[in-house]
């Protein structure tokens, strides 16, 4: 009943099938593209018209492509079944802009958000290096500093200024006041000259005679050494 069939796919779509004026109660049966459809999918009921019965089937079923659609109906005395077909037409289903966007929508969030975590942790990261970079270099230059202290301490330490040193081309003359001298009881000098105490003589007069003794000189001498 009702002739060819066009919907969107998956949709439910619903066939009727009428045998009227039948005599026995026919058998009412469905085929889909010459398949034979499960009697699950169809419901058949009879009434009485007279002496005769009324047959309708109702098929029920989700559309997915162009089918032919055949209803069948027989009894005994039948050398073939009588038969109906329409077709039936599947056109793509429309496109649900809002679910689309809302998908769309949805997934770029989401790669927003995970682009977002993995700039943060990049980030952080990088941050740390620099902080632990920049620590090390710190500490590498305070040991260095500490040590170039150590070294100029222990020269410190180590060194001695030279009281005789004289700088070239200045001539020193060996001090004649004893307060001249250095407390280290050196003179400089840019030469070998010595002071030297004379000897001394002690005369012992005796009558008309003058005995003269010598006593052993005594000198004091200062070693100099000049760098």
């Amino acid at each position: 009943m009702g002739g060819n069939v066009t919907v969107a796919q998956d949709e439910q779509v619903e066939f009727q099938c009428v045998s009227s004026k039948w005599f026995p109660i026919p058998t009412v049966s469905w085929t889909w593209n010459s398949e034979a459809v499960n009697s699950s999918l169809y419901n058949t009921t009879s009434m009485a018209d007279g002496d005769f019965f009324n047959c309708t089937s109702v098929l029920k079923f989700q559309a997915v492509r162009d089918t032919q659609i055949e209803c069948r109906a027989t009894v005994e005395t039948l050398a073939s079944p009588q038969s109906s077909s329409v077709y039936l037409v599947v056109v793509p289903k429309p496109t649900d802009w809002t679910v689309l966007i809302a998908v769309v929508v949805s997934i770029g969030s989401f790669a927003l958000l995970v682009l977002l975590i993995i700039g943060i942790i990049f980030c952080y990261k990088r941050r740390k290096e620099k902080k632990t970079k920049y620590e090390d270099e710190m500490s590498r230059r305070v040991r260095t500093q500490s040590q170039i202290s150590t070294v100029h301490g222990a020269g410190q330490n180590q060194g001695q200024e030279n009281t005789g040193y004289v700088p070239e081309g200045q001539t020193s003359v060996a001090p004649t006041d004893p307060t001249d001298l250095t407390d280290s009881g050196f003179f400089p000098a840019n030469g070998s000259t010595f002071s030297e105490m004379p000897d001394v003589v002690n005369s012992t007069h005796t009558g008309n005679a003058y005995i003269t003794v010598d006593k052993p000189a005594f000198r004091k001498h200062r070693h100099v050494t000049i760098v």
